[in-house]
């Protein structure tokens, strides 16, 4: 998303948005392999647990083993982030530190969801994380390091992003509510019970598909920008069905549903904005 919406700006460079999307793609492999980890070693992915078997769950990873990844994947992660950094702001320094910083600070939160004592994911803290660091600090750093510059109206479709990304994450803590609770990880949605997260679910979805369309009133050029509203029946059906839905086992298809259709607007998006 912040890629195309340098794109569609003109003031783009290929190379900071491929490192852009390697980075992305080492952070969400290495917030995974971190997640297995913690839930792992707590305890919480158990026999009760409602999603896939994961790693560490399954015995065909030993801790140790996944420790090694994790260290692996937060060095290929500051690596390409430096490397990106670099070769967005050259030796602009200040700035350069500045998402040094920031970088350093999604390497840990990644990390932090569910490792060690002071992670936030047991806290209730996991959706706020997500909005900000998959939405708000992705998009628009992003944006910025592609166009060095920065419009308060590319926080729109950041927050549709956080929004969505946030989405798929209450539907995975919607699925494991009940082992969740038992295991003492607190999450918003165990908090809030299971009809309340899905309310709290329609206005994530619903509110990333009203901050795009707000975004397109202030940004509108042609017809072609309002193409990712092809996206939005797809977005419905899934709500419908999971307002439906009391096995929560039947929860887990709809996380695979969300994120790719989630993907599916954001290209969509994209090219309304270069057309």
């Amino acid at each position: 998303m912040g890629s195309f919406l340098a794109i569609g700006s003109g003031v783009f460079n290929w190379w900071v948005i491929s490192l852009s999307i390697i980075t992305t793609l080492f952070l969400q492999i290495l917030s995974n392999l971190a997640n297995d980890f913690g839930d792992g070693i707590k305890g919480t992915d158990n026999s009760q647990r409602l999603g896939p078997q994961r790693a560490i769950q399954s015995g065909k990873i030993s801790p140790k083993e996944m420790k090694i990844a994790i260290i692996i994947f937060v060095l290929l992660s500051l690596i390409s982030g430096i490397w990106l950094i670099f070769s967005a702001l050259g030796s602009n320094w200040h700035l350069g530190l500045l998402f040094l910083v920031l970088g350093i600070a999604s390497i840990a939160a990644a990390i932090k969801y569910t490792v060690g004592k002071s992670n936030y994911g047991y806290s209730g803290f996991g959706d706020l994380f997500v909005f900000i660091f998959f939405g708000l600090l992705a998009v628009t750093g992003t944006y910025f390091l592609n166009t060095l510059s920065f419009k308060y109206t590319i926080l729109l479709p950041a927050f549709a992003m956080g929004l969505l990304s946030s989405g798929v994450l209450n539907l995975n803590n919607m699925r494991d509510i009940d082992n969740d609770l038992i295991s003492g990880k607190n999450t918003l949605a165990s908090s809030l019970g299971i009809k309340k997260a899905k309310k709290y679910h329609l206005i994530l979805v619903f509110g990333a598909m009203f901050s795009a369309i707000i975004f397109t009133r202030f940004n509108y050029t042609s017809p072609w920008n309002l193409i990712y509203l092809l996206s939005f029946p797809l977005f419905i059906l899934q709500l419908k069905s999971i307002m439906k839905v009391e096995d929560k086992k039947i929860l887990d298809p709809f996380l695979k549903q969300l994120a790719l259709t989630t993907l599916l607007f954001t290209i969509l998006f994209g090219i309304g904005l270069i057309l």
